[in-house]
């Protein structure tokens, strides 16, 4: 039971925030590329946008990463080491697959305004960003968190 609940934080903290990462991806995306079907020239001003729900996806797997490292080096597995490592899995998770949702939302966004006013398409990416600040604080608790 102990090590399930291990691995369960380390499972979470990369599916959840990888799960986030695709929808925020895959929603950006299609607006990118509605855009682009019009005026291919965009595709520079749009990918960043395109690409930035995907660094939740990166901090899920960087915990997960430190966690599963943590989880394999115990020869044995206590309840109280599982718990641990169960619940520092969860904010980047939770942070993760939240904020690459709304951070798309604010990304497409950005692509609208991107294709009716290119040369603000930079003011788009900083909005999109600021969603990014949340994302780093579920990180940063998890790392803090790693047992």
């Amino acid at each position: 039971m102990n090590e399930f609940l291990s691995y369960s934080g380390v499972a979470m903290a990369a599916a959840l925030a990888g799960i986030g990462s695709a929808i925020g991806v895959g929603m950006v995306g299609q607006a990118a590329a509605g855009v682009l079907s019009v005026d291919p020239k965009k595709f520079g001003k749009l990918l960043l946008l395109v690409a930035l729900p995907g660094t939740q996806g990166i901090y899920g797997f960087v915990i997960a990463f430190l966690l599963l490292q943590k989880v394999t080096a115990q020869t044995e597995i206590t309840s109280s080491f599982a718990m641990q490592a169960f619940l520092a899995g969860l904010p980047v998770a939770f942070a993760g697959l939240l904020s690459a949702i709304h951070q798309a939302k604010v990304g497409v966004s950005g692509v609208a305004l991107a294709s009716k006013q290119p040369a603000d398409a930079t003011k788009g990416l900083i909005l999109a960003v600021f969603v990014e600040f949340y994302a780093i604080l579920g990180f940063l608790v998890s790392f803090l968190m790693l047992p």
